[in-house]
């Protein structure tokens, strides 16, 4: 049996094709105006985020950036 390890790249070929589509998925310009966001947290937080995003499917910056926008909705009258 041998060991993966974790930053290994899967073997089904299809998790990489379906991975590119769910990013084309997004508001065509939400890309085009962004900003860095810095935060410090603990390296176990860090870790836990990493597994949860990896068990997901996703990566970290999608997935923050799906709960920050659910966290914090557009209110009527906000610039977008």
């Amino acid at each position: 049996m041998s060991k993966r390890s974790f930053a290994m790249r899967p073997g089904d070929p299809e998790s990489w094709i379906k991975a590119a589509d769910a990013r084309r998925d997004r508001e065509p310009n939400a890309s085009a105006y962004t900003a860095r966001l810095t935060i410090d947290v603990t390296p176990e937080l860090r870790g836990r985020i990493k597994v949860a995003a990896f068990q997901r499917g996703q990566t970290v910056a999608d997935m923050l950036r799906d709960l920050l926008a659910r966290e914090f909705p557009a209110a009527d009258g906000d610039a977008r």
